[in-house]
């Protein structure tokens, strides 16, 4: 597992401002992070891409390179090219999935996250060779040439006759060499030409306007909510923001303090009415002792008081008839008839709907509701809002 990351910071993507290595802790804050993926550690292949379902594309690109790589299937990464254009030809990139992986996991759990993944060197159309220092290699092999041309990229230590004669067949005058400072004097005698000096921190902000973008499939960036959520809260943190802090939190608190305030009050208002229903019932039935249910015990008394006196209440068949003869259509029969508590049923097959129409019009501002089920009009008292008859 890697314990320290080269960078490079830029303010405005064409110079570098800071640069250096360091453990992911103490890596600098970035409104966006490019990672930059070595030239040695990616494969370019080309092929007719599949006409495959984004969900299949991956294990469809597996399975056309099966043959052509050296490593399991399973454990590489691949990349498309930006736009990519099923059942034509493009080049995919690949590289190793568990090695990618690992260093995003270190990054990710120091609270770094990637946010493009680039290649350091890619198929160019304009050729261009680029020469590398390596301090921890042999002498004779400290001098390595990443080689971008339009049929691939090539990553060789120069020597022997195969790089010369593949140098005698590319026209090294229409490619741009370039070095970093400690490879140019053997990069120049290798040559036979100057060539320009590109710094690796240069070479690496270059490598950044790629618009390649290794985060696919199964290593596509998410959460970026939760990032802009965590963003925030370290923005927020910082002295700067203080007095803002403190405000935020006595506005919570008194924002929960009026809460409460405004509960207690609403609690006793509701204790009062429900005494004053007491109140009201015990006066009006000194009968009643025990009270549980003030509004529907005094709704049964008065309704045992009606029965006793031998009228009709609202819901019995008398008013209900009468309620029905005012607003049934003039000059239509009625061929059945049933009653029961609270719902009357009235059969007319010959009604029209405008009949039926004009029938509920007329009963709805009493209080009535008809329901109607085919030939069939029931007649009931409406719902009240409160959720009562």
């Amino acid at each position: 597992m890697p314990t320290e990351f080269d960078y490079l910071v830029s303010k405005d993507g064409v110079q570098v401002h800071r640069q250096g290595r360091c453990a992911v802790s103490l890596l600098p804050k970035a409104d966006s992070v490019v990672g930059v993926i070595p030239a040695t550690d990616i494969g370019w292949h080309q092929l007719t891409l599949p006409k495959a379902p984004a969900g299949k594309m991956r294990a469809a690109l597996a399975g056309m390179l099966e043959e052509a790589l050296l490593d399991d299937t399973e454990e590489s990464h691949y990349a498309l090219p930006p736009q990519p254009q099923p059942g034509q030809e493009a080049w995919v990139a690949v590289t190793q999935r568990a090695w990618l992986r690992a260093q995003l996991d270190v990054l990710e759990s120091g609270g770094v996250f990637v946010d493009r993944l680039v290649p350091q060197s890619e198929p160019s159309e304009v050729p261009r060779g680029h020469f590398e220092h390596d301090p921890d290699a042999e002498q004779s092999r400290a001098l390595r040439l990443i080689w971008s041309r339009p049929d691939g990229v090539l990553v060789l230590h120069p020597g022997g006759t195969l790089p010369r004669a593949w140098l005698a067949r590319s026209e090294p005058d229409a490619t741009l060499w370039t070095a970093e400072p400690a490879a140019v004097e053997a990069a120049e005698r290798w040559l036979g030409q100057s060539v320009t000096v590109l710094p690796r921190d240069n070479a690496a902000l270059q490598a950044t306007e790629s618009a390649w973008n290794f985060r696919q499939f199964d290593l596509a960036l998410r959460h970026r909510g939760v990032r802009a959520f965590r963003d925030t809260l370290r923005q927020l943190s910082a002295p700067a923001w203080r007095p803002m802090r403190w405000g935020l939190i006595a506005l919570l608190v008194l924002h929960v303090v009026g809460l409460n305030a405004w509960a207690l009050h609403r609690r006793s208002e509701i204790a009062q009415r429900q005494r004053e229903q007491v109140t009201v019932l015990q006066q009006a039935f000194p009968n009643v002792r025990a009270v549980l249910d003030a509004p529907a015990q005094m709704q049964r008394e008065a309704e045992l008081m009606r029965m006793q006196a031998g009228k009709p209440g609202d819901t019995d068949l008398e008013p209900m008839l009468q309620a029905a003869a005012s607003a049934w259509p003039a000059g239509r029969p009625l061929e059945g008839l049933r009653y029961e508590q609270g719902r009357l049923t009235l059969s007319s097959p010959g009604l029209s709907d405008e009949d039926i129409a004009t029938f509920q019009a007329s009963l709805q501002p009493a209080g009535w509701a008809v329901d109607r089920d085919g030939s069939r009009l029931t007649l009931r008292r409406a719902a009240l809002p409160g959720g009562g008859t």
